[in-house]
């Protein structure tokens, strides 16, 4: 299995950091996908976090259920 990428690492730490800026546990998370259509259960979720293996369009999607009106990538 290849190790993650630098680049890999920094999504997982944005899409983290976004999570806690806003208090919103992995649970809440779920809730809040699927009120954008977005069907994702909480192992998964966490699973796919952990990883970092996630396309740009689902960091779009937790951005998006999360309310992130912009994203700090520094």
């Amino acid at each position: 299995m290849p190790d993650r990428t630098d680049w890999e690492e920094k999504a997982k730490g944005l899409l983290r950091a976004e999570m806690a800026r806003r208090g919103v546990t992995y649970a809440q998370l779920v809730e809040r996908l699927e009120g954008i259509g977005v069907e994702e259960n909480e192992r998964n979720l966490r699973n796919k976090v952990s990883r970092g293996k996630f396309t740009a369009g689902f960091l779009l999607q937790v951005m998006v259920a999360l309310g992130a009106k912009d994203m700090r990538i520094e």
